[in-house]
């Protein structure tokens, strides 16, 4: 809502010195978000002037046509004699009033003015548009014509109110009284407590039997209806300047002096009005649900097919209107034009000033894709009380302006309704707000918002009929509570009991997480949500448990309407749009939730909202929903060590997937299993199967290693990427999280090597399993340094592997023999076991 200080002064007495700014703060410490402080004219430099033009000169010879003008613009020049003015514009002729900046102003913009030739002739100035001066779309798209009663050489800059400031307000959705100059004007004097020159207390005649006849067949839809008639017109009335420079400061472009008169008055009251061709309008006037496949034609010329829902006004004819959105084309007020011929001006006009159901508005502006002023107000809610004050204001400006007459007729059709009171303890905003008000300071806030109040201890409060949105206690204690301001609030932090804090699934996580950041990963959250086609991408088998997906019975987007089951597709997706950016060394990791639907699907029930849910009711959604275990993934591309002067640097690959999944391992304290898998996404070859121990039974936990070609080129990812996902809630069910300080031994250690040739085919971790148990408890620690393939020296489809053995006692030195003799059990046990051979 745009609402212009010098519109607002007029129901305020704001003092003088006020700016937009200091306004701003005020209503900004009363609870409207006022965003933006527009000062117009702010770098306008004068003269800027009334000038008559006296001459016209068409200039020939050029690619689009030029007059030369001569204006008289009095004494402004300083000679008084006539300016010279070339202009492209035609929409003006001889004798025309314009407006004219001479050399030496400035205009909007830092557009300096002086004299210079252009077109072979030399121009004093400009003739300006609306455009030029900034004042907004005023419909013409040329020069500014004025009245022709407007005195030659007036200062323009007074006389169009170029110079103002324009306070731009979000106005929330339950405050529909402030999409109106006079709801902010209350708000502005209550929050510096000054009166209120309420523009709504008007002398509004009584209804009675000679107004146009109006039958509401739908009371729940529209519960007040007013009619107004005013005839007599006059064809060639145009909106004065001062209604129509209003209109464009606060977003509106005039059109005619009819349709600017109701623009006028649904922004200065918030009551939407509409304004019929009297001539037009055959019969009684109707409010009805529309029959399906009725059809009308709105104002912005398109043809409608209605819904049984729609709320539409009508005549004999038919439906001649939607109600509280848009007018029909029927009914349309026609403007006087020269132009056109056969086109008879609108003389009389009925004027219409109803209060239509929020909810109906709000639906058929949807449903229609039709949002205008008018349904944008109803939406929020409108004061019905204002529909007669509002009448009234359109038929005395019409009347003012336009030399129409009021015929006495006014008709009312006002279903009966009680005003809303609330019960309010008088100490209710104490409690909420944490602070001692006292019943004064509670009645004096809600009667400055329009409450009427009564009673000591226990209040009861009727409810202004301008604000709908205060329906219960808390609404009032609010009320109270901004008005006082919401700074001066005190500030008290919470106190959580000692000794409590994260939970050790929170803690394990956080450690997983610096874990993985330390081992330069880049965490990267994504959105849940996913495509089943996704899983074609990934290779998965038709059978695989992944493809059990929950559905979203309203998705964010069609094309992702289900729960992610895994956290590789928005981690890939990521992978691709950073590389297709231009960052090809990539190391990502996620931890979140997964979806995997129970066997048994259950409806979850709507929770009570007019109680806490209930042990059984928390219970019985939890039994509803579906399993939502944390995996942690990672995926990478690119070069893992950068190349320099210390070295060649390596590229990423299954290696650093796999040492990712033992990184978040150990800060879990689980042991990790890794064997040659087979899954999915990844390489067939070069694919590790992660395992664990749970009660006695092995358990696969994820994979890692290098992504699938074929799934590569599906998705558009770099070449050789490798990526990683384990299930975090079975590593946190095994493992051991508590820390365990390092053992430090006074003995010396023993170093054992050993290589051995094993089938190319075999796991080195089976041989290291089988060098582990077979080395016994004065093993301390295991080590794959080299793996070495020579089909000359070692044999068709053979490998070497060379492990580094750490022997250590606690209780001794070790000696040669000891050392020795472990190592050939250790040897001994994966010759049995692997059919290894010792090299050499």
């Amino acid at each position: 809502m745009r609402v212009p200080l010098s519109w607002l002064r007029e129901y305020v007495d704001l003092p003088a010195t006020e700016t937009g700014r200091d306004v701003q703060a005020k209503l900004i410490s009363a609870g409207l978000e006022v965003e933006t402080v527009e000062h117009l004219g702010a770098d306008l430099k004068g003269p800027l002037v009334v000038g008559q033009v006296l001459t016209i000169e068409e200039l020939e010879g050029f690619k689009k046509p030029i007059r030369f003008c001569t204006v008289d613009v009095g004494r402004a020049n300083g000679t008084g004699e006539p300016q010279e003015i070339v202009c492209g514009a035609r929409n003006f002729s001889v004798g025309d009033k314009v407006v004219v900046v001479l050399p030496g102003a400035t205009l909007p913009g830092g557009f300096s003015i002086s004299a210079r030739k252009t077109y072979g002739k030399v121009s004093h100035g400009m003739i300006c548009s609306s455009d030029e001066l900034g004042m907004g779309d005023d419909g013409t798209h040329g020069i500014i014509v004025l009245p022709p009663e407007t005195e030659v050489g007036k200062d323009a800059v007074e006389l169009l109110e170029l110079v103002d400031e324009v306070l731009d307000i979000a106005v929330t959705a339950n405050r529909g009284d402030c999409l109106s100059i006079r709801g902010v004007a209350r708000e502005t004097a209550i929050a510096y407590g000054l009166p209120l020159r309420d523009p709504a207390l008007l002398d509004v005649p009584g209804p009675n039997a000679f107004g146009h006849p109006v039958k509401v067949s739908d009371p729940a839809g529209c519960d007040r209806f007013t009619a107004r008639t005013v005839t007599g017109l006059s064809p060639e009335a145009r909106s004065p300047i001062w209604l129509q420079r209003r209109l464009q400061k606060v977003g509106m472009r005039p059109i005619s002096l009819a349709v600017d008169v109701t623009n006028y008055v649904m922004m200065e009251l918030g009551q939407p009005l509409h304004a019929y061709d009297r001539h037009q309008v055959q019969g009684t006037i109707g409010v009805r649900r529309a029959q399906e496949g009725e059809k009308i034609v709105t104002l912005d010329g398109v043809e409608r097919k209605l819904h049984a829902e729609d709320l539409v006004i009508t005549d004999d004819r038919g439906p001649i209107g939607l109600a509280g959105v848009m007018g029909g084309a029927d009914t349309e007020i026609a403007d006087h034009d020269p132009a056109e011929e056969g086109v008879a001006a609108t003389t009389d006009v009925i004027i219409e000033a109803a209060h239509f159901d929020q909810v109906s508005v709000a639906r058929t502006a949807r449903r229609h894709k039709l949002s205008s002023e008018a349904s944008r107000r109803f939406e929020r809610g409108v004061d019905p009380q204002a529909a007669s004050a509002a009448a009234q204001r359109t038929v005395d400006l019409l009347v003012l302006l336009a030399g129409g007459t009021a015929e006495a007729g006014v008709t009312e059709v006002i279903a009966p309704s009680a005003p809303h009171t609330i019960t309010l303890a008088a100490d209710h905003p104490d409690k909420v707000a944490g602070v001692t008000y006292g019943r004064e300071t509670v009645v004096r806030r809600l009667q400055e918002v329009g409450c009427d109040v009564y009673g000591q201890d226990e209040l009861i409060v009727t409810v202004p009929s301008w604000r709908p949105d205060l329906t219960d206690p808390n609404d009032l204690a609010e009320e109270v509570i901004r008005l006082e301001g919401y700074e001066n609030l005190p500030s008290t932090l919470p106190r959580p009991p000692a000794g409590r804090g994260l939970t050790g699934r929170q803690r394990l996580h956080r450690r997983i997480g610096r874990a993985l950041a330390g081992a330069g990963y880049v965490e990267a959250l994504n959105y849940p949500f996913v495509s089943e086609q996704v899983f074609d991408q990934l290779g998965l088998e038709a059978d695989d448990p992944a493809r059990r997906v929950v559905k979203l019975v309203n998705p964010l987007s069609d094309e992702e309407p289900a729960l992610r089951t895994s956290l590789l597709p928005g981690l890939l997706a990521a992978l691709r749009r950073n590389d297709g950016r231009g960052l090809h060394d990539l190391a990502l990791f996620e931890t979140g939730l997964v979806f995997q639907p129970r066997d048994a699907a259950r409806v979850a029930a709507n929770l009570p909202v007019d109680r806490r849910p209930g042990p059984d009711d928390i219970a019985a959604l939890n039994a509803a929903l579906p399993d939502q275990p944390r995996h942690v993934a990672v995926v990478l591309a690119g070069a893992r060590e950068q190349a320099g002067w210390w070295g060649k640097g390596r590229p990423a690959d299954w290696a650093d997937a796999v040492e990712a999944a033992r990184t978040v391992a150990r800060e879990a304290g689980v042991e990790l299993g890794i064997r040659k898998g087979q899954y999915g996404p990844w390489h067939p070859g070069r694919c590790a199967e992660l395992t664990v121990t749970v009660d006695g039974d092995e358990r696969v936990v994820g994979h890692a290693g290098e992504l699938h070609p074929r799934v590569l080129k599906t998705l558009g990812l770099p070449a050789r990427a490798c990526a990683m996902e384990l299930d975090l809630d079975v590593l946190e069910r095994v493992g051991d999280t508590v820390p365990q300080a390092p053992s430090i031994s006074t003995f010396p250690v023993a170093t054992q090597d050993v290589a051995l040739v094993v089938d190319a085919y075999v796991p080195a971790s089976d041989v290291e399993a089988a060098l582990r148990e077979g080395a016994g408890e004065l093993l301390e620690s295991i080590r794959l340094f080299d793996v070495y393939e020579n089909a000359e020296q070692l044999g068709e489809g053979r490998k070497s592997l060379a492990y580094a053995l750490r022997f250590r006692a606690d209780d001794r030195t070790l000696t040669v023999d000891e050392a020795s003799a472990a190592r050939e059990a250790a040897v001994a046990l994966a010759t049995d076991r692997t059919g290894a051979v010792l090299r050499g």
